[in-house]
């Protein structure tokens, strides 16, 4: 019998698919290095934990409403308008299981056979697949390293086409930690409204940008780009909340009523628990977060300059988020004892089974000369895994 065939194409995540080896390896007693993570290597804030403590002491363990709870909602938009400039009411939001399952709701509800999507490439690698579930098609941006992974507007133009209808915005980015400039998001805006298109802003990582860059939302540059927008967010990256899984979406009511209809008939509420754990978030002390962007600053500049060291390799400081997107283009066409290193993939393999060390090949993002390295990890396990990389390196023929 024949299974879906929309669905045979969507392709499995290289990301998880690199981190399960690893940690296979893990297991087994190696003493494996991993730059794959990609949530925070620090605990949920106590005052977090807490709370949640708290709601399971209360007895808040039963359904909400499908699309959140209203303290949230209330919370949540208080936020946006203190931290972005953004009006929204609660009506406006929704709450869904991670940022993710936003993203996914946000596709479903624009999406009709044959639209296209518009994604800058090296992007995260759910992107094309969550618009293909949608029914949707990715139309892939090329960007230049040079350019610091970020599209033009001439570029943009070039890619419009009359089934346009949408663009994803990542700033900061996954994977490769670019954050776009106020008057490039004007520029970008300009254009979407010119041509009607949305705009799918996801912001998950807004609080994670360094030497002084701001966090800028393309749907704060009036109503009119603000009706197009769909801006994405969630608890994990800046609460260290990977795991509780708490995402959110603001939007035109239109937009935001679908997205609430269908998930109302997937999955329901989000988990209760983790509503009252973000509330208490959104509504508590910020010290952990300054800490946090700190350390990742600190071994941000560690890891660039120790990669830009090594003969062969190279990467540009990324201004966000916690990656580094490491340029193996020089020694593709050697080889590692008989292995060709003729991509990311063949790189990223060799590695792991030669110096224990996973990183995740750049196939995954479109950016087959790349590698991801993250460095959500401890400054002993970066210096460690660098060393390693350096002899890998070395050894090549």
């Amino acid at each position: 019998m024949e299974l879906s065939r929309k669905n045979s194409a969507i392709t499995g995540s290289v990301t998880l698919a690199t981190d399960a080896k690893a940690k296979k390896m893990k297991a087994q007693g190696l003493d494996v290095v991993g730059f794959g993570a990609g949530e925070p290597d620090f605990n949920t804030p106590a005052h977090i934990i807490e709370a949640a403590k708290e709601a399971l002491d209360k007895g808040l363990t039963r359904y909400t409403p499908a699309s959140g709870i209203p303290e949230l909602k209330e919370a949540i938009c208080f936020k946006l308008k203190q931290d972005n400039g953004l009006e929204y009411k609660p009506s406006q939001i929704i709450i869904s299981n991670g940022a993710k399952h936003s993203l996914c709701n946000a596709f479903e509800a624009l999406l009709n056979p044959g639209d296209e999507v518009i994604i800058p490439s090296p992007y995260w690698l759910s992107y094309p697949e969550l618009v293909k579930i949608a029914g949707g098609v990715p139309v892939f941006l090329e960007t230049k390293e040079e350019n610091d992974f970020k599209i033009s507007v001439d570029a943009l133009k070039k890619a419009i086409t009359p089934n346009t209808k949408a663009l994803v915005i990542n700033s900061p980015n996954n994977p490769n930690g670019c954050v776009y400039e106020r008057d490039e998001l004007e520029a970008i805006a300009r254009l979407a409204v010119e041509n009607e298109f949305f705009i799918i802003s996801d912001e998950v990582y807004e609080v994670l940008v360094y030497d002084g860059i701001e966090h800028v939302s393309i749907a704060s540059f009036g109503p009119e780009i603000k009706d197009l927008t769909v801006v994405i967010n969630g608890m994990s990256k800046a609460y260290a909340m990977t795991g509780w899984r708490i995402g959110y979406a603001a939007a035109r009511e239109d937009v935001v009523q679908m997205m609430s209809n269908i998930q109302s008939h997937t999955t329901s509420n989000p988990n209760s628990i983790a509503q009252y754990a973000s509330l208490a978030a959104l509504r508590g002390p910020k010290d952990d977060i300054k800490a946090m962007i700190d350390e990742f600053s600190r071994r941000r500049i560690f890891m660039v300059d120790r990669i830009n060291s090594i003969p062969g390799l190279s990467c540009r400081l990324p201004k966000g988020a916690f990656y580094v997107m490491m340029n193996i283009e020089k020694i593709k066409g050697r080889s590692y004892k008989g292995r060709l290193i003729d991509g990311s993939l063949s790189f990223s393999d060799a590695l792991l089974d030669a110096k224990m060390v996973a990183v995740v090949p750049g196939v995954a993002f479109g950016a087959d000369n790349y590698v991801r390295l993250s460095y959500a990890t401890s400054m002993d396990n970066i210096e460690k895994g660098l060393n390693r990389i350096e002899e890998f390196v070395n050894e090549l023929d």
